[in-house]
Formats: structure tokens, sequence, C-alpha cells
């Protein structure tokens, strides 16, 4: 029997809803609300396609030649996207996280991050998963446990869907006000206002467009929190959310995720891409200090 790449699944159930949560990457594999698939699936023998659901920490997205310097110290990454030449999608994309709390309706996730080639800092990672009536609630706690102060940042790459609704019919909203533009290395060059092409704010069908861009400048509710929406024709909606610690927000479509011809995600970002080396909203922490973010996603029919 060929075991799974993604590892062991954690399977959450409740009266109206269900997840499943993979070991490797503590990536979101799936999530139903009273039956209606909100996470795209994908076979039980390949790994995770295109970072879906995986958490990406310290760093999400990509660093300019895997270089950075951090406190006076000019550091090396190495390379885990040769074809750009870029350090990718952090240090846990494929680290085996470990169960440390499991019931019927929460899981919680362990793994650290360990000093290595470039990145000689020590983190303890937890991800905490609750199953909720209409959705998933996840909080990330970081803690240095290492000697020195770490450069530090976040994100995540869930995909969403409405089950039996193509992707290409579904209207996305979501609030930035400024975008990135990136070159041919898809690292950032600049940032500007959105314009006709990518200004999301009035809705946009997903068909229409194609989007590979980090917003800022969210709208904020009373308690912090952006949020970001994919509505089918019939008006069903899947939400995700994301707390004030989340600045940035990367919307991504493609048509390379397997058996299906469109998929978008919706990524929660602490930082923008190339963070380590331009500082920008990068988190310094320092030993034995701790960082909480949240963010969830709600189904309404």
């Amino acid at each position: 029997m060929t075991a799974d790449p993604t590892g062991h699944r954690f399977r959450l159930r409740g009266p109206h809803s269900t997840a499943e949560i993979a070991q490797v990457g503590a990536a979101l594999r799936a999530l139903t609300v009273d039956g209606v698939d909100l996470v795209p699936r994908y076979a039980d023998d390949v790994p995770a396609p295109a970072a879906s659901g995986v958490v990406l920490v310290p760093w999400p997205n990509r660093i300019r030649d895997g270089k950075y310097s951090f406190g006076g110290v000019d550091r090396q990454l190495s390379i885990s996207e040769p074809a750009l030449g870029n350090a990718s999608h952090g240090l846990l994309r494929f680290g085996a996280y470990t169960a440390l709390e499991t019931s019927d309706e929460r899981v919680v996730l362990g793994a650290d991050v360990v000093p290595q080639t470039g990145y000689l800092f020590h983190l303890r990672t937890r991800v905490t998963f609750t199953l909720l009536a209409d959705g998933l609630h996840v909080v990330h706690d970081i803690e240095n446990v290492g000697a020195e102060t770490a450069p530090v940042a976040l994100g995540i790459h869930p995909y969403l869907q409405i089950g039996g609704v193509p992707t290409a019919d579904l209207v996305i909203r979501s609030s930035g006000t400024s975008t990135l533009v990136l070159d041919e290395r898809k690292l950032p060059v600049d940032e500007v206002p959105v314009d006709d092409a990518t200004d999301l704010r009035a809705g946009r069908r997903l068909g229409d467009v194609a989007l590979d861009n980090a917003y800022r400048g969210l709208e904020r509710d009373a308690e912090g929190r952006a949020r970001h929406t994919l509505t089918a024709p019939d008006g069903r909606r899947v939400e995700l959310w994301q707390d004030a610690g989340f600045e940035w927000a990367q919307v991504f479509t493609t048509d390379r995720y397997p058996g299906i011809p469109l998929a978008v995600a919706i990524e929660p970002m602490t930082a923008p891409a190339n963070a380590f080396a331009t500082g920008i909203d990068l988190v310094s922490l320092g030993p034995g200090r701790e960082i909480r973010r949240e963010w969830g996603i709600t189904y309404r029919d």
C-alpha cells in the first residue's frame, strides 16, 4: 500500500460540518458545511498541489535569491524554487506536524522550525483548528525558543470553492486598496493603487480575471477582521476572514490544480513576498516572545 504523501489525516466531524487536516504542512485538505465542499479535493497519492492549504512559516511567498540580512549578518537560505532562483514558502511546507491535542471537533498540531541553512533561529509553532457549524476557526501561535531575536512572517495557502459551482462563475470581493507589481521572478518591484484589472472591491467574476496579487489596505470591521468572499450565482457565499495581524492577502488563480479547470487561493499573510530582504511588516521576535494570529472560513447559504 502506498503511503499518503500528506501524512496522517486528522478528521474533524460535527453535526453540520466536517474537515480534514493533513499532517504534512498542517494543510487544510477538506472542509464541508451541510454537505457542500468548500475546499477542492485532490487525489490521495499526490503531495498537496500548488501548496494547497499549507502553513507558510517563517515566511510566505518568495525571497529573492534566498538572500537577506538580519541582526547585521548576511544570510543565505536554500533555494527551494530553482526555476526562479527563490527561497519559497517557508521551511515547514513539507514538514510533518505532531498532534498535541485531538477531539471530534478540534485538533492542535505542532512543529518546530529548527536552526538550519540560512535560518539559525528556533521557533516553536502550534496550529489549532476548531470546526464550527458553519465553517472553521484557525489559530497560529509562534514562539521563539532560541537565544536570538528571529525574523518571522506567516502565511496560509487555502483554496476555496462552493461545491457544484464552477469556480469561474464565482464572484470574488476583497477590499484591498493597493497591490504589488511583480517581476518575471514573481517578486515585488513596486506597490501601486488597485486599477481596473486588479480592483476586487465591487466584485469580479473569477472566469474574467487572472490574479496573482498581494493586497493591503484591507477594510476592517469592529473586530479588526478583513473579509473576502466568493459568491455563487444563486447567492450562496463562502467567506475567509483574517485578523488584524494579517496585513496582506494574496489572491491567486490557477488552471494547474488537478481535476478542476480553475482554482482560487485566498491567502492571509502577515508580510508580503521578499519581506526578509525588505523588512516590510516583518516581525522581529525576541527570545521567549510569542505571537498569535487567527483566521477562519464561514459558509452562508
